[in-house]
């Protein structure tokens, strides 16, 4: 699921902050280095995924995939991977996996009025932070 390597080819991105009811998705480009929250979808609404994925055309996905904060994996974890796997699967598109512990409590505080597509464009500038 996850991908090999970032190429120059990956230049636009889809963000998911995976959760058992719901999804935030947050889109992006490594030019800018910056990602804006686009939607919170129902967690499993793999046809709203598939139409995010055409009217963005990303060339890659980043899904933040959760820890306890020793970076020990849990519960959360298998699943956000297991989302990932999907998502590859069904979009054949590279995925990679960002740490995105706290992101959701990060978007709460800063006062967002969607927190869960705050946090997946968290993740994604996290991504971008990472991979210059």
């Amino acid at each position: 699921m996850k991908a090999d390597a970032l190429t120059p080819a990956h230049q636009s991105f889809l963000a998911f902050d995976f959760g058992t009811r719901r999804i935030g998705v947050a889109s992006g480009t490594r030019l800018l280095g910056a990602a804006e929250p686009r939607v919170t979808l129902k967690s499993g609404d793999f046809d709203a995924i598939a139409a995010l994925i055409k009217t963005w055309q990303p060339d890659a996905l980043v899904i933040g995939v959760p820890r306890h904060p020793d970076g020990a994996p849990h519960e959360m974890t298998a699943k956000a991977q297991n989302f990932g796997r999907r998502l590859c699967g069904r979009y054949h598109l590279p995925v990679f996996e960002v740490d995105e512990r706290y992101t959701s409590v990060e978007a709460e505080a800063e006062g967002a009025h969607d927190v869960d597509a705050a946090a997946a464009a968290l993740i994604l500038e996290q991504f971008f932070r990472e991979h210059p």
